[in-house]
């Protein structure tokens, strides 16, 4: 594929878009998105990835895992106050580690993260990781990420070594399950302001996948933001924050904006100490590129998720975006090409993932507003 071909096929895919900015009616627009949703794909339209969830039932928590049917190459942007990850420093471009066997997504905060040892103890049982040169050893290199979710439910549910091997049980080349699954079951969004007396909305997991000829790029977001969640393509508040009565959105950075002016008497409280939100997004690619090239792609790919919520980035969010590469075509394509269309995949992904999210006690789901 040459970089003209890759160039039609995005402007195609950004018909629906960019109908918005010539001035279509409100309706035209929307059907222009409904036809932008129709077969958005996953995760696993790109060739080589499997995806596994398992969900709790004693709780709203569970995992997430991306296991590669071959190592992939990877590289991380981690821009948030404080990512809880784990093996996520092997990702830096200066570490000789090019390729990755899995990722485990999973909640339970810091100390879900224990649960990685199970995806590595599932891959070293069936022969994947790299050898050791020790006899009957290989060692798998699953990067870990946690979202906080131990305010839903008994806290001490957390998910453990048992949960992430059954996740890899469940993975599969299958479309990727989305809303209140896996990672997502107890993810919640525009939480910053329950001190306040008002409530947050439910999040989940979202997934998109764009293809232009044989170039495929998709995404995995799991939306577990301290901010909204916005409908980037018209600005509009999707999920977030709700007022005292519940009836609507308060607007967080219309808030936080407020509490800018001091000669008020404000309450100026927020629910923003680190580890409380996060986002983690997933972008991955069939075409051949490197570990930096693939930290730049995930730099890219975080200004789509900035699209689509706000405030982003903020103390209590430990945001992290982590690229792979299969490496399974070699195509002519720059890469400012595919970090901008990874951006929009992004910001796609973590609109489904709200509007696909199911209700708990106390964080509504947009499926379930008036």
């Amino acid at each position: 594929m040459t970089r003209r071909d890759f160039a039609r096929g995005l402007a195609s895919a950004a018909t629906a878009a960019g109908a918005l900015h010539a001035g279509t009616s409100r309706l035209q627009a929307e059907r222009a998105h409904a036809a932008q949703d129709a077969g958005v794909g996953s995760l696993t339209d790109v060739s080589g990835i499997r995806v596994g969830h398992v969900t709790h039932r004693q709780r709203p928590t569970g995992c997430t895992v991306i296991l590669f049917d071959e190592p992939a190459t990877a590289g991380a942007d981690y821009d948030g106050s404080a990512p809880g990850e784990s093996m996520g420093v092997m990702l830096q471009p200066v570490s000789p580690l090019e390729r990755i066997h899995g990722l485990l997504l999973t909640g339970g905060g810091p100390m879900g993260l224990a649960a990685a040892a199970g995806a590595v103890r599932y891959l070293e049982t069936n022969g994947v990781g790299y050898d050791w040169g020790v006899p009957n050893v290989r060692i798998p290199i699953i990067v870990g990420a946690v979202i906080d979710d131990l305010a839903l439910g008994d806290g001490r549910i957390r998910p453990d070594a048992e949960t992430a091997r059954q996740a890899c049980e469940a993975a599969s080349s299958g479309p990727v399950g989305e809303g209140s699954v896996g990672v997502g079951a107890g993810a919640t969004v525009g939480k910053m302001f329950r001190s306040r007396g008002l409530g947050g909305m439910k999040g989940g997991v979202g997934s998109v996948a764009i293809r232009s000829g044989e170039v495929v790029i998709a995404a995995l977001s799991v939306v577990n933001a301290a901010g909204d969640v916005l409908d980037w393509r018209t600005g509009r508040i999707v999920a977030g924050a709700r007022s005292a009565d519940g009836r609507s959105f308060a607007n967080s950075a219309a808030l936080l904006m407020r509490d800018l002016d001091t000669t008020t008497r404000a309450d100026r409280r927020l629910d923003d100490q680190p580890f409380r939100a996060t986002t983690l997004t997933v972008v991955a690619t069939n075409v051949t590129l490197d570990k930096t090239s693939l930290t730049k792609l995930a730099m890219m790919t975080n200004t789509g998720a900035a699209r689509a919520i706000n405030p982003y980035h903020t103390q209590g969010d430990g945001d992290q975006v982590i690229a792979v590469s299969t490496n399974r075509v070699k195509a002519d394509v720059s890469l400012s090409a595919l970090g901008s269309v990874a951006a929009e995949a992004a910001a796609h992904a973590i609109l489904r993932g709200v509007q696909r999210a199911t209700s708990v006690a106390g964080w509504p789901a947009v499926r379930d507003l008036p």
